[in-house]
């Protein structure tokens, strides 16, 4: 089995400080990740000067109610942070990853030196930008919120009849409400796009907590992300939606725990580390009351008891009408020796 890739979704939890951006590198790195995924975008590429923030971001921000392109604005990495944030997740031996949101920041990240492209799902339908992701010619995760399983396919046929392999794309299921509530998950989809698609599929999650990124690696997700943050007080659109860090590493722990679980040949038989626990556990044929030499073996004599490593009660039936060859005492284990 495949170990499960994990990326933790630093995002935009900075909030425009480095000091914070390598906190969150190191916290990855503790936790155990494979890659810290930050986000790459300028806002005057990325949303218009009167849009509106989100619901939850308006909620999230409290008393700051600039707008989204504003929000935005705050939040940009430089090209030269970029460099300086890799360059520190290098050292960790932890993989760096930036979502780009324009077609200009693929063309940085690609330079950047990134393993593959990560499209968030605001851009499934965006035609240009998927087009150009194909151009480079490295591999993709497509995030799928707020998608039909059309749009899904229309996304990855832009993929295909653009220079990328199916074998090189996977699929997240997601859900774009932050927090996810628990009844709009829907982790039996990302099966139906595994189903639809003949695709790797993974989750990419938003919900409270660390159960739902575990379920999902138990039906068959091989890429688990997930949003997290220094302090989930800090004021800012993604930071209640996030786990802290001591959460993070419990994720990854647990994910691991149950690919471990996962990982068994897949029928059936005594583990190696069971085997000693047979003896133990079961019972074998043991004698109820004393018996004398040449007396008949009947079901009254007889008695089921722990441990298992004589006859089985399974060949009770071979073992009445048999008679002991010595005197035996009550609560003797019958062996086959002791029988004529």
């Amino acid at each position: 089995m495949r170990q499960t890739l994990i990326i933790a979704e630093a995002g935009v939890n900075h909030n425009g400080s480095m000091e914070n951006a390598f906190k969150l590198i190191d916290a990855a790195h503790d936790a155990g990740v494979d890659y810290v995924k930050f986000q790459t975008f300028k806002a005057d590429k990325l949303v218009s000067k009167s849009a509106a923030m989100a619901a939850y971001q308006s909620h999230n921000m409290g008393s700051d109610n600039s707008s989204q392109y504003e929000m935005l604005k705050k939040l940009e990495l430089s090209e030269a942070e970029h460099y300086e944030l890799k360059e520190y997740a290098d050292k960790k031996h932890l993989k760096f990853l930036s979502t780009g949101f324009d077609e200009d920041s693929i063309d940085f990240l690609d330079h950047l030196g990134i393993d593959f492209f990560k499209v968030p799902s605001g851009e499934i339908t965006n035609y240009p930008y998927l087009k150009h992701i194909a151009s480079k010619k490295k591999p993709v995760i497509l995030s799928t919120g707020m998608t039909t399983l059309g749009e899904i396919e229309n996304a990855l046929n832009v993929l295909t009849e653009n220079g990328i392999a199916r074998k090189d794309i996977r699929v997240l299921h997601c859900n774009t409400e932050y927090p996810t509530p628990m009844s709009d998950v829907n982790l039996r989809a990302m099966k139906a796009i595994e189903a639809a698609f003949g695709i790797e599929v993974g989750y990419s999650d938003h919900t409270l907590g660390i159960e739902i990124p575990i379920a999902a690696v138990a039906l068959g997700a091989t890429v688990i992300e997930k949003h997290f943050t220094l302090d989930k007080g800090m004021a800012g659109p993604d930071h209640k939606a996030s786990l802290d860090p001591s959460e993070l590493k419990n994720m990854v722990i647990a994910i691991r725990n149950v690919e471990a679980a996962l990982s068994g040949k897949g029928f059936k038989e005594p583990s190696a580390s069971e085997k000693k626990n047979i003896a133990v556990a079961r019972k074998s044929v043991h004698l109820k009351v004393p018996l004398n030499k040449g007396e008949y073996i009947t079901a009254p004599h007889l008695l089921m008891l722990r441990p298992g490593d004589g006859i089985s009660p399974f060949d009770l039936d071979k073992i009445i009408g048999l008679k002991v060859n010595k005197d035996l005492a009550a609560y003797h284990k019958i062996s086959w020796s002791d029988l004529s």
